[in-house]
């Protein structure tokens, strides 16, 4: 079989692309970077050369998938924002049919400190830092206490999720965020 002859960027989503689907279709355990070489059309040596494991190269590709859709509104309602980018993050890591990728990527971090490394720095810390900035212009127009722990609140929040997610393994639904948030927001609201 001839490869085509590709470069920079286009190889790199070509590649992206067949990780992609091919996890779905495998599943991580069997994902191997021999087969996304052969469905991407390329040598393995040319994945290796952009990422050092099949973990890096299932965080590029499905990072590349929303890079942008995790942003935090501002509607002047700090609810409604938390309830929106909630939502946007349930569905990306949770929902069809990359949840299950989501997940493995995540247990992968616990056995690889190249993909835990990525993957906070990347994803986590950036999305803990976008709440944790949102809350704190909530906070002051007045909107939360004055005296609240703006990074408890973010482990608060973010805690039940993942707990979820990777532990019991039950749905992550909006409803269950919405119930999140009811029960955050009795002790994140402004004391009278």
């Amino acid at each position: 079989m001839t490869k085509a002859r590709r470069s920079g960027p286009d190889l790199t989503e070509t590649i992206k692309r067949a990780t992609l689907e091919l996890g779905q279709e495998l599943g991580y355990a069997k994902l191997s970077i021999e087969a996304i070489a052969a469905r991407a059309g390329v040598g393995k040596h040319t994945v290796y050369r952009r990422w050092p494991s099949k973990g890096a190269l299932l965080l590029d590709s499905l990072l590349s998938l929303n890079e942008s859709g995790l942003d935090y509104p501002d509607t002047g309602d700090v609810l409604v924002d938390l309830r929106n980018q909630i939502y946007a993050a349930v569905d990306l890591l949770a929902g069809a049919p990359l949840g299950p990728l989501f997940q493995s990527l995540v247990g992968e971090a616990q056995h690889d400190p190249g993909v835990a490394a990525a993957l906070n720095g990347r994803f986590i810390a950036p999305q803990a830092d976008k709440t944790v900035a949102r809350l704190k212009a909530a906070r002051e127009q007045g909107q939360l206490s004055p005296d609240f722990d703006l990074d408890m609140a973010m482990a608060m929040l973010s805690g039940p999720l993942y707990f979820r997610l990777l532990i019991t393994q039950e749905p992550l639904t909006h409803e269950y965020v919405d119930r999140i948030l009811d029960a955050l927001f009795t002790g994140m609201g402004p004391r009278a």
